[in-house]
This record gives structure tokens, sequence and C-alpha cells, in this order.
């Protein structure tokens, strides 16, 4: 099991109580498929266990095969500086097949952010040092493919279906949900 180089800090997108039992954080690419899977099953999984977790979700595009990956990690940080980090993270998952400029600006005018300085912050790559970071941070973590998760600091080799993820979180293991080497989805 691989341990997390960086705990989770102030400088970290998280949601849920700061002292809350357990921490989950994401590796992501808003434009990989798998970790638009793993959204889904994130989602069931914070509405089954409310206050008992706390989300946290640092960047990892892979640009070599997901060319908007970048832009769109910066459109999270851009909304991030409005207040809205969240809310246009879940909107990319969403619309994961839509993440051209002219859609990430479509979101932020959804999301009634201040357009001329969301287009500015991508235009400037404002927050590029931020995703470089992340990035870099998931590197020295041992992380080389999305999603990639880690329960209380320690690497998730297990299926990302909401159920296993409980079982994990619960720390109970039962013969359906024993962890995977190889694909991330069991």
């Amino acid at each position: 099991m691989t341990a997390l180089n960086r705990a989770v800090d102030g400088k970290d997108w998280a949601r849920g109580p700061d002292d809350a039992p357990v921490t989950l954080l994401e590796y992501g690419d808003f434009e990989c498929p798998f970790c638009g899977q793993a959204f889904r099953e994130l989602k069931r999984l914070e509405q089954s266990v409310g206050d008992e977790v706390r989300f946290v979700f640092r960047h990892f595009p892979l640009t070599q095969v997901h060319p908007h990956a970048r832009l769109a990690a910066e459109a999270g940080e851009a909304a991030g500086a409005q207040g809205k980090f969240w809310e246009m993270h879940d909107t990319l998952f969403t619309h994961q097949r839509a993440l051209e400029l002219s859609d990430l600006l479509t979101y932020a005018d959804d999301l009634g952010l201040d357009r001329p300085r969301f287009s500015r912050d991508l235009q400037e790559h404002r927050f590029l040092p931020k995703v470089r970071r992340d990035f870099m941070e998931g590197v020295r973590s041992g992380v080389n493919g999305t999603p990639t998760i880690f329960i209380n600091g320690q690497r998730w080799n297990g299926p990302y279906a909401a159920a296993a993820l409980l079982a994990g979180i619960r720390g109970n293991r039962s013969p359906d949900v024993e962890p995977m080497t190889g694909l991330p989805w069991g």
C-alpha cells in the first residue's frame, strides 16, 4: 500500500467536516471516463455517509490522452477562486464530453461566475501552477493513472463502487469486496 506524500491541508479542495474520521482523497482528471464513473460512485457514497467522510479532490490531468483535461482543471480552480469549485467540479464531470473553452465559459455563466474574471484567469493560466503542483504531488505519491483514491492517507487498491469504498472506509472486508489489482473497476 502506498502512502500519500502530502497530507490534506488548506491548499486542497475539501467538502465535509475537517474533523471527519475518514478523509477520501481523489486524484482525478475531468476528461477521464473512469473518473466519470468514479464521480457517480463517489456521489452515491457521499449521500450514504454524510459527515462521516471528508472528500478531497486533487488534479491529475493526463494531457497525453485527454487534451482538454488541463484547461478543465484550470477552470475548476478559476471557479474555486470565486467560491464555486465543487459546483464546477460536478458540472465538468457531468459534461465530460464538452470541455472546449466555449463550454467552460457557458458553465461559468450557468454558475453565476464573473465571466470576464473567469475568462482572464483561463487565458493567463493563472491557476496552472496549482494544477501542476497537484500533479507532481500525485507523482510523488505513486499516482500513475486516474482515478487514484487514498483513504486516510493510504492508497485504495480496491474497486471504486460505492459499496466497496464504504466497506473500505468502515474497515470491513467481505468476500465480495476484495482489493483488486490491475484495472480499478471491479
